[in-house]
């Protein structure tokens, strides 16, 4: 994620975090908390809350599983890019006890009470990376707009991947709806955050996750997988009335996470513009017979032995 001071490390030999109150202070801007200057998320403990369902809903959606891909039972190193809390992380340190976990962030606020084998580090990841051994598997969720160039960041996987090495990319989509909303608050807030993040130098969406991208820094594509998830409880699917509960709170939620400081950056709107907007959102996709959905993609990559 943008920049930070170069990998300021909090880890100790127990795996516990041990950082000094000044880097965990957060950029207090329009009544959010944000990690640096520059990245548009914020990192609050609203945000953080939101990430915690977020990754409950990723447990569903792979029906308890952690990865796409299963993890070879014989992965030794780990890497965790944008752990945002930490969760997976901490679950995959928790079923790979031999493994050692490596979790990274512009900032740390995960919990202190960790398995042994998982490390956080602030780091930013685009910069260039400083592992001196190599990881088996690789795990990026949730950063769609994170980095202004993924094409260096697959270069820098790449390189830091064991021969046969896994790389696995999951990310959300737009909210979309399965039947159009003519002139539709929706549309209105989706071309604002594509404008305003265009404007910032990075894409949202699912851009980062094609094919060519990924080839072009030497990946082989192993397999690609994009789901529909119902925002809500609409589906007849009860797998997907669960995964949906929990995506439409997130997804109400992320609204002003995505937008507030895209727009009032990029945009010149005025926060209390933005939150109206977000309020005007949130009501029209709770409108009775809106059937909102999400996208949802899984890209597994593989480097080829040499």
């Amino acid at each position: 994620m943008p920049s930070a001071d170069k990998l300021i490390v909090c880890r100790s030999s127990t795996g516990s975090l041990s950082l000094s109150g000044s880097v965990l202070e957060q950029i207090l801007e329009n009544d959010r908390g944000y990690a640096n200057e520059s990245y548009f998320m914020p990192c609050d403990e609203k945000e953080q809350t939101r990430l915690a369902i977020i990754h409950q809903c990723f447990t569903s959606v792979l029906s308890g599983q952690l990865s796409f891909q299963n993890i070879p039972r014989s992965a030794k190193r780990i890497l965790d890019v944008g752990t945002g809390i930490g969760d997976w992380a901490i679950a995959v340190a928790e079923r790979f006890p031999t493994a050692e976990v490596t979790a990274t962030d512009i900032t740390c606020f995960q919990p202190t009470d960790v398995p042994p084998n998982v490390f956080f580090e602030i780091d930013d990841t685009q910069e260039e990376w400083t592992y001196t051994e190599p990881f088996d598997f690789i795990h990026l969720r949730g950063l769609s707009g994170a980095f202004s160039d993924w094409a260096a960041i697959y270069k820098e996987a790449h390189k830091h991947l064991q021969g046969n090495g896994i790389l696995e990319v999951a990310d959300f989509g737009n909210i979309t709806t399965t039947e159009p909303i003519a002139d539709s608050y929706l549309s209105i807030y989706n071309g604002a955050c594509l404008s305003a993040a265009e404007k910032s130098g990075v894409t949202l969406g699912l851009d980062h996750m094609k094919k060519a991208l990924l080839e072009s820094a030497g990946f082989s594509i192993a397999k690609t997988r994009t789901l529909d998830i119902p925002l809500g409880t609409w589906s007849n699917d009860p797998r997907k009335k669960l995964a949906g509960k929990m995506a439409l709170i997130a997804a109400l939620e992320g609204l002003e996470a995505t937008s507030l400081r895209l727009l009032t950056r990029h945009m010149d709107w005025k926060a209390e513009d933005v939150r109206d907007l977000c309020d005007k959102v949130q009501e029209e996709l709770m409108r009775p017979g809106v059937r909102p959905t999400i996208s949802c993609q899984f890209t597994v990559a593989r480097k080829l032995m040499i």
